[in-house]
């Protein structure tokens, strides 16, 4: 998956705050194309509660693949910061869908329920390695897992090589990407891409 992650006008750091919505951005799309590849191939996941389960799973685990970039671009408590700002977008904008497509009960409650759902994967999530090539193999079989357990049952079987073999390692890489592009000052180059740009 190929994303536009360069700013639109460089030379200067940019925020904690700000790479956060753009992240969050690049998360939501990453999102969307997994869910998008899933159902192609094949795996039932209707337009629903499972379909924003799925959904917020995926956001959950690019928020802990952005967690460990973070650590090597801010300060600790700028990764804080970040961490606090990408996480609550990302609970935001997977509300405002779901408001569109299913209502939603009462104002926070999508965004709230998504945040815990980040909160209790985190220290699972810590005792997994992520190094210069990404995931380690118990990182993407966690992901796995918490992807398995909202699948239909016919689907589970298959769930765990799905997504370990292309959705995890694709999102993981999406995201080292763009970490890495966003945080390049030097002047801006045209660039043949598609997607977004955090300004």
């Amino acid at each position: 998956m190929r994303v536009k992650s360069h700013w639109f006008r460089p030379g200067r750091p940019k925020s904690p705050e700000e790479v956060a919505g753009a992240i969050a951005f690049i998360a939501w799309k990453v999102a969307q194309n997994s869910l998008k590849r899933m159902r192609k191939a094949g795996f039932d996941i209707d337009p629903g509660p499972a379909y924003f389960a799925f959904l917020a799973e995926t956001l959950a685990y690019c928020v802990q693949v952005a967690w460990r970039h973070a650590h090597g671009h801010f300060d600790e408590a700028g990764a804080l910061a970040f961490m606090t700002a990408l996480g609550n977008r990302c609970g935001e904008t997977l509300e405002e869908n779901y408001a569109d497509l299913l209502g939603v009960p009462a104002p926070g409650m999508v965004k709230a329920a998504f945040v815990a759902r980040v909160n209790e994967a985190l220290a699972e999530y810590a005792e997994f390695g992520y190094g210069p090539a990404g995931p380690d193999f118990a990182f993407l079989r966690y992901f796995a897992t918490r992807i398995a357990a909202i699948m239909d049952d016919k689907d589970k079987r298959w769930t765990h090589d799905q997504v370990m073999a292309i959705e995890a390692p694709e999102a993981a890489a999406t995201l080292a990407k763009a970490f890495a592009d966003l945080h390049d000052t030097g002047p801006g180059r045209r660039r043949r891409a598609t997607g977004t740009s955090g300004e």
